[in-house]
């Protein structure tokens, strides 16, 4: 394996373990923000347990996402240092912005929130966790911003004598179309993430009966924030779709390994033929789907791959410019079915739980596709990355500058294989600390209700917050 190899699959495995932090974090800090204000509002206790509840798992994710985090920026300098200085005068501004701003949001509000419990007046404290939330989404708009200049670069013009990109228009970065539609998709993703957290985690409680008081409204809420979330992440990934089929018309060819322009497209389900597409043998269709995907008409035109091939070879010149075929067909597929298995999830959950009812033992059913549920919801969101920055390669900077062309000149074989052992050691073990810290804190459920047996409040003063 040659160091572009190891250095892309070192940078794969990191981001995407990183992103199954981020999304939790910008959706649960809403939902627990949201439940402190439904306490501050009504009074009603079991709300202040639910927020002190979720907020645990919540800061368990946090502190995991950070840390996660900062490996990203190691990475670009060590592996990729030739597209860090080719980048740097565009990914300056939108990543200093986050920082200053958006990451000091979060993280000064969120110490504040921590600790200021029974020492800070109850409206200051929630509007604490409200400041940090939207630092969390802004956050996530200026590194979506920077990343969405990958995919459609704009507002910049290439320095003929230093051979990089310069920043002309930060406005045009910020405003990016690709950037305005890919947060709205992410944010919606988020909370389906963060909804189906609570779902699960609630319905493991139900099933045993423990904390009812708190866990059905927190399943519930889990419920109408996934199904609502599914839906809005379905209306933006369309957009998306439309919009990257304009921008990046391999991506789409690729979508659905068509390698012969079509009109109309269909959209196959599941194929059995060659490992690349080229070659099949059997499929189940949906007629003119693939077209309304990618131009909203059923009878749309959509690009082959061989057509875009030769157009992008007339254009850039001799070279491959086609993705890794099997891996954009398959995560395509794979995001939107477990996507659209969270969203069933949703139905079922909601009406089961109409009218007052609680799913009980008897739905074991119910309750173990709910446990399996809180898989469904990250996976669908780490296939849509895969796709999304797979599916632009040969580009690291769509038409502007190649992944071959990005990678550290001087950083060996030998030193990407050491870094990329040590890396993914040092995050299975961080996954394993996760994973016991988030499952020992959702087994224990929420505090006792005050005054019942095991409270404590006998014995000793009541803490406002314990970790």
């Amino acid at each position: 394996m040659n160091a572009l190899l190891l250095a892309r699959w070192q940078f794969g495995i990191t981001t995407v373990y990183h992103f199954l932090f981020v999304p939790l974090t910008i959706g649960l800090a809403f939902l627990v923000a949201g439940l402190q204000t439904a306490w501050l509002v009504r009074g009603d206790e079991r709300y202040l347990r639910a927020t002190k509840f979720w907020g645990k798992l919540f800061l368990i994710n946090f502190a995991l996402g950070v840390a996660t985090g900062i490996v990203q920026e190691f990475q670009f300098g060590m592996a990729w240092s030739a597209y860090s200085r080719f980048v740097g005068d565009v990914f300056g501004a939108p990543l200093a912005i986050e920082g200053l701003l958006a990451f000091f949001l979060e993280s000064t509000f969120l110490g504040l929130w921590i600790f200021g419990w029974d020492r800070l007046p109850r409206a200051v404290h929630a509007a604490c966790i409200w400041i940090a939330a939207i630092g969390t989404m802004l956050s996530a708009y200026f590194i979506l911003a920077a990343n969405a200049w990958m995919q459609h670069p704009v507002g910049f013009v290439l320095d003929p004598t230093t051979h990089t990109a310069r920043l002309t228009s930060i406005w045009a970065v910020l405003t990016n179309s690709t950037a305005l539609v890919a947060f709205a998709h992410t944010i919606a993703a988020a909370f389906l993430i963060s909804g189906m957290l609570l779902v699960a985690v609630s319905s493991w409680h139900l099933r045993r009966g423990t904390f009812t008081d708190v866990l059905r409204p927190s399943l519930r809420l889990g419920l109408w924030t996934s199904l609502v979330a599914c839906a809005l992440t379905a209306v933006t990934g369309d957009i998306d779709g439309k919009i990257m089929t304009e921008q990046q018309p391999m991506k789409m060819a690729s979508a659905e390994a068509l390698y012969h322009t079509a009109q109309p497209a269909s959209f196959s389900i599941f194929t059995i033929g060659s490992l690349n597409g080229r070659s099949e043998v059997w499929s189940f269709r949906l007629p003119g789907l693939l077209s309304f995907l990618a131009t909203g008409s059923f009878n749309g035109q959509v690009q082959g791959i061989d057509n875009v091939q030769a157009a992008e070879v007339a254009k850039y010149g001799p070279g491959v410019y086609t993705p890794v075929i099997p891996v954009t067909y398959w995560s395509f597929r794979l995001m939107i079915g477990f996507g659209l298995l969270a969203g069933l999830l949703a139905l079922i959950g909601l009406y089961l739980t109409r009218g007052g009812r609680t799913p009980g033992a008897e739905r074991r059913w119910f309750h173990r596709f709910a446990l399996w549920g809180v898989l469904f919801a990250p996976l669908g969101a780490s296939f849509g990355w895969i796709f999304t920055e797979m599916g632009r390669q040969p580009w690291s900077v769509f038409g502007v500058l190649t992944t071959r062309e990005s990678v550290s000149p001087t950083v060996g074989a030998g030193t990407l294989w050491t870094s990329l052992i040590v890396l993914t050691a040092l995050y299975a073990v961080l996954a394993v600390i996760e994973v016991g810290l988030m499952m020992r804190t959702a087994r224990s459920g929420p505090e006792p209700e005050p005054g019942a047996a095991g409270s404590g409040e006998d014995d000793q003063p009541r803490l406002g917050f314990a970790y």
